[in-house]
């Protein structure tokens, strides 16, 4: 017998996390030499970056805060309006509550991948700007 019986109301990502979590061990118990036992350890970890792909951040995480660090945030008055025009966009695009921590991480990584239209943000705002 391999199991219990699988119901309509089972967690299909806990589900898939039990099954993955045991292939590992079942082949960890037959090695005989270290190379192999190296090999299998880097089998794991790809497996592991595999199911953490598989599962978007937003269900594997138990909170908001989960595997963040706290990072001060101030904003100008029209940068808070900008936000918050942008989270009921989106919150309507999705259908459904879009955390405000997860807009504001969002935004910063789409930023750092814009850095040129950062620094020109920041030129707006006087920086490279020099007094002789």
């Amino acid at each position: 017998m391999t199991g219990m019986k699988k119901g309509a109301g089972e967690d299909p990502f806990a589900d898939t996390s039990s099954v993955e979590s045991t292939t590992p061990q079942s082949t960890q118990e037959e090695p005989s030499e270290s190379e192999n036992t190296e090999s299998q350890v880097d089998e794991g970890d790809t497996q592991q970056s595999q199911q953490q792909l598989q599962i978007p951040y937003k269900f594997r995480r138990d909170g908001v805060q989960d595997g963040r660090d706290r990072v001060p945030l101030f904003l100008q008055k029209e940068t808070k309006v900008a936000e918050r025009d942008a989270l009921h966009e989106l919150e309507d695009k999705f259908e459904e509550n879009v955390s405000l921590t997860d807009l504001r991480e969002a935004l910063v990584k789409v930023g750092l991948q814009h850095l040129d239209e950062a620094e020109e943000c920041l030129e707006d705002w006087g920086y490279g700007m020099t007094f002789d």
